[in-house]
Formats: C-alpha cells, structure tokens, sequence
C-alpha cells in the first residue's frame, strides 16, 4: 500500500505540474531537411497537451528563403476544419490528424524553401502556444545554359564566350573547355554566381574549334556550346590579287581589239559602198553621151 501511495501522488503530482504549466509542448524531430524539387517531403511537428482537442488549433507558416520579411500561411487546422493557402492548395495536407501536427508537402518547387513554422494551441489550456521550427531546402538540378559569344573573329581580334545559368541548387559550378581539335580546359572568370566568361585575346586559326560550357552539382550536369570560326587571310592574297588584275587588263585588250575589228569591218563596209556608187554614176554618165552628141548633129 506505501508503494502504490507513493506512485499515486507522484503521478498527481506530474498532472498538476502540466496544469499549472498549461501550455501546449511542441517537439520537432528534425530541424533541417532536404528534398528534390518534385519529391514529397513530410514536416514533423508533434505535440503534448492534457486538454480534450475540441478546440485543437494549428497553423504552419512559411518565412520563404528567397522572402524572409514575408512570412506566408501553408495550412491551418481549426477545430476540425482543414484550410489550405491558395499557394499550397493541391500540394498540403495534414498526415494524422489530430493526433499528429505533421504535414506533407507534395509536388515540392524552389519557392517552398525556407523555415517552417508549425503553432499549436488547444484552449481551455492557458499560456503560450506551442511553437516548433524547422529549414527546408528544396535541391535543383542545373537548367540548360545559354552559352554567348562577342567580340572580332578576324585574326588578331578578341573573342568573350560567356555561360548564363538561371537554375540550380545547390548553386552549379562552371566550366568552359575547348574540345577539338584538342581538349584544353579553359580558366572561367566569374561574374556573379551563375555567370561566367572566358576571353580571348589576338585569336588566330588554332583558336577556331567547339567550345562547351558545362555546368554541375550534386543532381546532374548540362552543356552548352559554342562554334568559333577565326578568319585568317591566305598567304596567296597578292598572287591572288595579280591573276584578277591581269584577267581584267587582258579582258580589256580584247575588247579593245573586238572594237577595232568592228571599226575596220565597218570602214570596209562605207569604202565599198562608196566606190560602188561612184561607178554607178560613172556607168549612167557615159551610157547617155552618145544621145547628146546626136541631138547636136540635128
């Protein structure tokens, strides 16, 4: 009977210390967790009242990483009626109510990256709710780079090859390689976290060739490319450069010489015609002579 006594009052003991406390405890049993962009993820949040859950109350907020002066609503229960955000409707849902403050988050995107805040309260019980934190990081693979280039490709100028990426977390690490006619690893300068540059200076033919920009973390890699021409005269040019001067100074003898053949054939032609009409003339003369000479005798 003394043992039994004993426990007895150390029980009665317990409850009136969580009366007296009347507060709802709140225990989150990871802090930071990571998922896949696209994965569900499940929030823990678990809580201890001694209270009937008549008037359960829970709310989860997002503070988003990306927006920490803009703290959003996720979901809220209240005495058994379940209301989602229009941001996470579809997408959240509470996975053992109301025993469990836990929720899943489905179809998880960047923007749901942040710290969580799950607050529980349980009226009549008196004090503070019971508040519980955690940090999500939502994990992206690379987007496909834009791969630019600017600049002179004529021998002696310079090139600037740039790669952009928007996405990827954790943030990808940037590389630029040229690949044929050999692969040489090229060092990147850059600007900001998801740029970055490679420059070339007095380029020449040996610069011509495929270029890749690869970008990389821990879900994956993507690539761009970029096909660089360098425009290198001939050593020939001035070789070159006699044989058309002097196919245009040959084409211009000939036609020089078309227009004096012309010319000639052309004065032949006005000499023949002249000395055919003179001795027309000449044939009209004489053949009347005798007529006059005739007349004259009468």
């Amino acid at each position: 009977m003394g043992c039994s006594g004993c426990c007895l009052l150390w029980i009665t003991c317990v409850v009136l210390v969580f009366l007296q406390c009347g507060a709802v405890r709140v225990t989150v049993r990871e802090s930071v967790l990571e998922v896949v962009q696209g994965d569900s993820v499940t929030l823990p949040c678990s809580f201890l009242t001694m209270m009937p859950l008549f008037r359960l109350s829970i709310i989860w907020t997002l503070t988003p990483a990306s927006e920490p002066h803009s703290p959003l609503q996720v979901i809220v229960y209240d005495q058994g009626q379940v209301i989602e955000s229009p941001a996470f409707t579809g997408r959240v849902s509470f996975a053992d109510m109301p025993w469990s403050a836990d929720v899943i988050l489905n179809d998880t995107r960047v923007s749901d990256a942040g710290t969580y805040r799950c607050v529980v309260s349980n009226p009549p019980e008196t004090g503070d709710p019971g508040i519980g934190e955690l940090s999500l990081g939502v994990l992206a693979p690379p987007s496909l780079p834009v791969c630019l280039w600017e600049g002179d490709t004529d021998a002696g100028g310079s090139v600037a090859l740039s790669c952009l990426v928007v996405e990827g977390i954790p943030i990808p690490q940037m590389s630029w390689e040229k690949l044929n006619p050999e692969k040489i690893i090229l060092p990147v300068n850059m600007e900001g976290e998801r740029m970055g540059s490679v420059k070339i200076i007095n380029v020449s033919a040996q610069n011509s060739g495929v270029y890749r920009c690869s970008v990389t973390n821990l879900l994956g890699t993507q690539n761009c490319y970029v096909n660089l021409s360098v425009y290198t005269p001939s050593d020939d040019s001035p070789g070159v450069l006699q044989g058309v001067l002097l196919t245009l100074f040959m084409a211009l003898v000939l036609l020089a010489l078309l227009v004096l053949v012309l010319w000639l054939h052309r004065s032949a032609q006005e000499s023949k015609w002249r000395n055919r009409r003179e001795d027309e003339e000449c044939y009209n003369e004489i053949r009347y002579t005798p007529s006059l000479i005739k007349r004259s005798f009468v």
